[in-house]
């Protein structure tokens, strides 16, 4: 497959998260963060367990219950915490870092000396990102900001050492997808019953919501994720990310009536060109490493072979 398919499939994650909101609002319950993330991830990674019919083993399972907590267990709530103490946006720009976060331990844990291009690119989405989604609202709420800084260091940590451990050999993206959502739907749900009690009545609409979220949001689009990491660098992957607050904001625009000022699509065109300037930095350079020339940065572990490719 070339990598501009590979790119674009990966693509897909980020733009189905930037969903998540407006169904969130318009066909959940309200105020059920815990819930909500659990839903998301519990039964879309005992989908993938029963599709995929593989287990960890050995090492592996200590490292599926740190990348299910990183990814999944810790990421999700704290995003959803952050969303609902964070006034006008400030989780989405805090999310947008995900990239600067990614290169920083790329550094020091793949041996990935950091590029100019790269940085320069990673502020230039977080500023795009912050026109798009920030408006004038309210005091910053110290724990909301806690809770952004934490889910976005979260998700970035899992996707280096995602990069950095592999697969097993003969194990496909599908299996190790759902070897995460499970392991993290498994540490959300005590949690969420100690928190938020028993789970709320849902009539037909949230049922909808919920299989939605479950299936296309965290079963597709994870495994598409997860594929992502495996075929390309840990940047490349992270540079996707400001899609996911563009495609909600575009959304917000096209079904729920909200507006998008000049200034938020001046916003929208930066962190959409630092995307694709990461994307074809990254991919240049990743190029270069397989044809092997010498460069500054360290190639990426290949991913293991896989027959389900």
């Amino acid at each position: 497959m070339k990598r501009s398919a590979i790119v674009l499939g990966t693509a897909l994650a980020p733009v189905s998260w930037g969903t998540t909101y407006a169904v969130t609002t318009e066909f959940l319950p309200a105020d059920r963060p815990l819930f909500t993330a659990l839903a998301r991830a519990l039964p879309a990674g005992l989908v993938l367990l029963a599709v995929g019919r593989v287990l960890p083993r050995g090492a592996w399972w200590w490292r599926s219950a740190v990348l299910g907590a990183l990814n999944i267990g810790a990421f999700f709530p704290l995003l959803f915490l952050s969303a609902y103490r964070l006034p006008g946006g400030m989780a989405a720009v805090v999310g947008s870092a995900g990239p600067l976060f990614v290169v920083g331990l790329s550094a020091l844990l793949l041996g990935q000396r950091p590029t100019g291009r790269a940085l320069l690119a990673g502020f230039v989405a977080a500023f795009g990102v912050s026109l798009v989604v920030l408006r004038a609202a309210g005091a910053l709420d110290p724990v909301g900001v806690l809770a952004a800084v934490g889910s976005t260091a979260s998700m970035s940590t899992g996707t280096v050492l995602t990069k950095k451990w592999g697969r097993p050999d003969g194990v496909g993206p599908l299996a190790l997808t759902g070897w995460q959502l499970t392991a993290g739907g498994l540490l959300i749900a005590p949690l969420a019953l100690l928190v938020e009690g028993a789970p709320p009545a849902l009539d037909a609409r949230a049922i909808g919501g919920y299989i939605y979220l479950a299936l296309a949001n965290t079963a597709v689009a994870y495994w598409l994720w997860f594929r992502g990491i495996g075929r390309l660098t840990a940047t490349q992957v992270t540079f996707l990310g400001p899609l996911s607050p563009l495609t909600a904001a575009i959304v917000g625009w096209a079904a729920l009536g909200q507006t998008l000022t000049p200034v938020q699509l001046a916003g929208m065109a930066l962190a959409f060109g630092a995307t694709v300037a990461g994307q074809l930095g990254a991919g240049r350079r990743a190029s270069r490493v397989a044809a092997g020339d010498t460069v500054t940065e360290a190639p990426s572990p290949a991913p293991a072979p896989s027959p389900t490719r």
